[in-house]
């Protein structure tokens, strides 16, 4: 089979990514081998390529918002029926016994392990998971629509969870790519009160479009205190602004597995009066479970751009330059 992979990872206009000829893998006990269909491209690949995240093992294939149809099962392996079609996300397995996975805190499993980090990704024509952490998808929701949710849909839900920000709350967006493009319109069909700070033109215009309340520059405070924040882009200096931006016991989640440093909080100005900085640690499969159920309710619609699957560093390259809006999904023929 095809498959690109992680060869020498730095800035992805240097071709950190190679295509190699791979044997098609069989799938272990519990597990299932994949035909793939298309998988969505996050920030969090081209973090891996360009080497901010460092790759858990050599020539990893990356990609983890991968829809496909099961082609055979491993041992031990009656969930899924051979042809149907699944999702394979960010989470690929858990140890289930440490004390967060007991507490049904999996997101923070002492030993976990990621899709397209720790095990060959979405980025080829076939791959194996553990078919406890895929998902059945929703029947109304197409292939394409349907990727870019396995992993930008619904770390963003679990952001939107973590910033506290309850239905009819106010609710500030820093950073407008893939994974906020689809938190904003949960948010609006929940009753929030959206404001939008983002760099780029057509970031800006998607957010407009979309139908939030404001749109402003990243570092610009919201036109209102906010009850709660998820800051999307990857920026440590979006940090303090943001912080400033909410209301007195207000909470600013980070989303992203990847940030650079924060510059310096000023307690008074920015922390003081309860406010509250977490960060968002991958997500539980319950997340994933309730967020497709409420993408199928809203009809949550992702801006897709799609790429055949031999242009995978140009899309990441589109990624990392700020060329499209919303999300761009890899399709095998």
């Amino acid at each position: 089979m095809l498959a690109w992979v992680v060869d020498r990872a730095g800035p992805i206009d240097t071709g950190p990514l190679a295509q190699v000829d791979l044997a098609s893998p069989s799938p272990g006990q519990g597990e299932v081998r994949i035909r793939i269909r298309c998988c969505g491209v996050c920030r969090t690949d081209l973090h891996l390529a360009e080497g901010d995240l460092a790759p858990r093992r050599a020539e990893i294939t990356p990609g983890h918002e991968i829809v496909g149809v099961v082609e055979t099962r491993g041992p031990g392996s009656d969930r899924f029926a051979i042809g149907e079609r699944v999702g394979v996300p960010w989470l690929a397995g858990t140890d289930g016994t440490c004390r967060f996975c007991r507490s049904g805190r999996e997101n923070l499993c002492l030993s976990p392990t990621f899709t397209g980090w720790d095990r060959p990704g979405g980025y080829a024509e076939f791959c194996l998971a553990d078919e406890r952490f895929c998902y059945p998808l929703p029947q109304g929701i197409s292939d394409e629509q349907a990727a870019p949710l396995l992993c930008a849909g619904i770390i963003g839900y679990r952001s939107l969870l973590v910033s506290g920000v309850r239905p009819g709350g106010k609710l500030a967006i820093y950073g407008f790519g893939g994974s906020a493009h689809l938190t904003a319109q949960l948010a609006l069909n929940l009753g929030m009160t959206v404001h939008v700070l983002t760099r780029g033109e057509r970031n800006a215009a998607l957010a407009t479009e979309l139908g939030v309340d404001s749109v402003g520059g990243p570092a610009e405070p919201p036109p209102e205190p906010v009850d709660g924040a998820i800051l999307f882009a990857p920026a440590g200096e979006l940090v303090a602004p943001a912080l400033a931006g909410l209301d007195r016991g207000g909470t600013l989640a980070v989303a992203g597995i990847w940030l650079s440093d924060i510059e310096r909080i000023r307690y008074q100005e920015e922390l003081f009066e309860e406010r509250v900085l977490r960060s968002v640690t991958a997500n539980t499969r319950r997340d994933g479970e309730e967020f497709l159920r409420l993408a199928e309710r809203y009809t949550i619609t992702a801006t897709i751009h799609p790429y055949p699957m031999q242009q995978a560093p140009q899309a990441l390259s589109d990624l990392a330059h700020g060329r499209f809006d919303g999300a761009a999904v890899l399709h095998n023929p």
